[in-house]
């Protein structure tokens, strides 16, 4: 079985916006995060769909699901207080439903450009791999620095890559570590960063450029025009 596990726990407030949180901000019509299940909903590998949603907008997104027909939705349940505590809440409720050897696709809300090659390329590198890593390679020098002044470190551009997402993994292995750190009390940027400091292996999967997060007003309206454009490309292809 194939699960994906959606975190939209958190409120962006770089979005500068007060009305709502990002992940229900409309772009063509439709919700942000509708745009996103859309891709799981759609793809015939995907199985179960877990969210961890802000929970005072959760019944709000259960009428969401109903009104855009997204049915794969198992359950939502409360997010945490960072990206790490809601992608836990969401693993813990999916163990319900998972095996040790189920496969598990984590995944932004707010990253609604992924594409099905995407999600068929993270699910095959878990089969081959044990994990699948979305990555972008950078297109500009990368440097290091520990306080903000001073550079201490410029890596070789042709090794750095921007991990994104989804993060995917068979569930018993990504589960263990998540309830590691909570034994732990250690919480970490995303899984990337978790797997990482436990040593467990990743495997790299080269995502599309346009696979962004919306995290900013310029990266909502970036996300937009791409929309715009995928739409005209459409009507040509009609």
């Amino acid at each position: 079985m194939v699960y994906t596990v959606i975190f939209a726990g958190g409120v962006g407030r770089r979005m500068e916006i007060n009305s709502r949180p990002k992940q229900f901000i409309p772009i063509h019509g439709k919700p942000l995060i509708i745009h996103t299940l859309e891709k799981f909903q759609q793809h015939k590998e995907v199985d179960g769909i877990v969210i961890a949603c802000i929970e005072t907008w959760i019944d709000k997104l259960w009428a969401m699901l109903g009104l855009y027909g997204i049915t794969k939705v198992i359950d939502i349940v409360p997010g945490g207080d960072t990206g790490h505590d809601s992608i836990r809440l969401g693993l813990d409720r999916l163990s319900k439903e998972a095996g040790a050897k189920d496969i598990v696709l984590i995944h932004d809300a707010v990253r609604p450009l992924i594409n099905e090659e995407l999600i068929r390329k993270n699910i095959e590198a878990v089969k081959e791999h044990g994990s699948a890593i979305t990555s972008e390679s950078v297109r500009e020098s990368v440097v290091e620095s520990s306080d903000g002044k001073n550079i201490a470190h410029v890596p070789l551009r042709e090794h750095m890559y921007v991990a994104k997402a989804p993060q995917s993994f068979y569930f018993g292995d990504i589960y263990r570590l998540y309830r590691q750190a909570l034994a732990d009390g250690r919480k970490f940027v995303d899984s990337a960063h978790l797997c990482h400091s436990y040593g467990f292996p990743m495997h790299i999967i080269k995502g599309p450029r346009h696979n962004m997060k919306i995290t900013d007003p310029l990266d909502y309206y970036m996300c937009c025009a791409i929309f715009d454009v995928k739409e005209r490309e459409a009507i040509w292809e009609k």
